[in-house]
């Protein structure tokens, strides 16, 4: 009596490890496989609770074997196979299932060999949803990076040559040749400052400031450079899904596409849960709410008003009346689009047909509150 019940939830349970995404079973996994692993470096716990440690140890290992067998399956049926092994993911799930195996097969100690299960966390690096909006940002701003690179290498190189003929007689020890005085180099250009190695010479000491600030200047540009490849990468991000949520209104439906791009810009997006207050009643507003997915519940004298999807409200604030008339809430999830009132006038004077459009709904609106 119990397959019918089994088997649907195995074949979705299949499916969904067959996919490209972590499941909430790999990430439990990969949590208590790392865990696990850190305790057995732990002599007194692992001694206390060796069994429990091995067993989870075990048992993670062989759902990573699973995982890589039935993805190693779905690509022979797909005949993607070859695709899959050579890909990120394929390497990943292949060191995960094969590297603690073959290293204990090979005669490392256990405990050794289940240090290798720490491949087990690059498991989840293709699911962080920021690493793709890394690697555009390094993509595009790779010429200023590695313009910063060189210049850092140049530095090291420069300041390892310096710190070594200035200090190599009284410090042959540490700035005996170049290699060694590299060290020092990247401890002080990195602005670690270990202090193991440090100049003692008047004019070693003058280079070695010089080369802390070189430092700062260098890193201070590379956090520049991504932080503003970030936030332009951000940007366009947003006025994507933007754009994409003020195309869906019937609103703007007749907008041409430079002026859908001209309010995309003005316009904010707002994801609410169900059941949040958007406006309260008496409250000053400065915004009017444009609803591109879901609805909300307008609560008027003696009767409550649903608006859903391409509807706008809280126009009359922005209109004359700057007090809000009414509460409204959300019915259930809804991504709204924020117009703010000095926004609200530009885009009324750059297109008349919408305000006469807003304009006319709130006469109507107004008529029907009356």
């Amino acid at each position: 009596m119990s397959k019918p019940h089994i088997h649907p939830a195995l074949e979705q349970f299949v499916a969904a490890t067959a996919g490209r995404n972590m499941t909430k079973a790999a990430y439990v996994a990969v949590l208590a496989g790392v865990v696990m692993m850190v305790l057995l470096t732990v002599n007194p716990a692992y001694e206390a609770a060796h069994h429990s440690v091995d067993s989870v140890l075990w048992a993670c290992l062989a759902f990573f074997v699973f995982e890589w067998a039935v993805r190693l399956r779905h690509a022979f049926l797909a005949q993607r196979l070859g695709a899959y092994a050579l890909s990120f993911r394929g390497l990943v799930d292949a060191v995960a299932a094969a590297a603690v195996p073959l290293a204990m097969i090979l005669g490392a100690n256990p405990k050794t060999a289940w240090l290798l299960g720490i491949f087990w966390t690059l498991k989840v690096v293709p699911g962080i949803p920021g690493l793709r909006q890394l690697r555009r940002v390094l993509v595009l701003e790779s010429g200023p990076l590695l313009s910063v690179l060189v210049l850092f290498l140049m530095v090291l190189f420069l300041a390892s040559v310096a710190e070594h003929f200035l200090e190599r007689d009284v410090q042959p020890a540490t700035f005996g040749s170049v290699p060694a005085a590299l060290w020092w180099a990247i401890a002080t250009l990195t602005t670690v400052g270990y202090g193991d190695v440090v100049p003692i010479t008047l004019l070693g000491r003058m280079v070695a400031a010089l080369v802390m600030i070189c430092g700062l200047g260098v890193f201070g540009l590379w956090t520049g450079i991504l932080a503003t490849g970030f936030a332009a990468e951000t940007r366009r991000d947003n006025f994507l899904k933007t754009w994409e949520s003020v195309s869906k209104v019937p609103f703007f439906a007749a907008l041409g596409p430079s002026a859908i791009a001209d309010v995309t810009h003005m316009l904010r997006t707002m994801d609410l849960p169900s059941r949040t207050m958007i406006i309260r009643k008496g409250r000053v507003g400065d915004c009017m709410y444009f609803i591109a997915d879901g609805e909300v519940e307008v609560d008027l004298p003696g009767k409550k008003v649903r608006l859903g999807e391409g509807a706008f409200f809280g126009e009359m604030a922005l209109l004359g009346n700057n007090l809000r008339s009414a509460n409204i809430t959300t019915t259930r999830v809804s991504r709204l689009l924020v117009l703010d009132l000095v926004d609200f006038r530009m885009l009324m004077a750059r297109h008349p047909d919408l305000a006469e459009t807003i304009d006319a709904e709130a006469r109507r609106r107004a008529l029907e509150n009356e």
